[in-house]
């Protein structure tokens, strides 16, 4: 490693120590907002297992984060932002596939019955 490089990496690590220190205060904050995961399944007015469902998550993953033991990342963040933003976009996107999933339970289910019959 060229030694200029080298003297720019330790100055930076030695920067780094002293704003954890407390010593210096950084020079730009990132502020990652707490996604309230509780109120936006209370605003679609659903059960933690109908909206893991819409999500496409365990209902473990669901209660993890509404009780704050984990946080939603990557695009599960993005996907409750928009879900927060614009629920009626959700809604358009999810309503064919739960009612082509319905569809396709709905047809298990008499051929279940058929069976049961005969």
């Amino acid at each position: 490693m060229k030694e200029e490089l080298f003297k720019e990496l330790v100055a930076s690590v030695r920067e780094g120590g002293a704003i954890l220190r407390g010593e210096v205060a950084p020079s730009r904050k990132f502020v990652v907002d707490k996604t309230d995961v509780r109120r936006i399944r209370a605003n679609y007015r659903l059960s933690q297992e109908q909206f893991a469902a819409l999500l496409g998550i365990s209902v473990a993953t669901l209660q993890n984060w509404e009780q704050g033991r984990r946080l939603p990342k990557g695009a599960a963040r993005v996907l409750l932002q928009v879900a927060a933003k614009h629920p009626e976009t959700v809604w358009d996107v999810v309503k064919p596939v739960v009612a082509q999933n319905r569809t396709k339970t709905g047809m298990r289910a008499a051929r279940s019955s058929k069976a049961l019959k005969v």
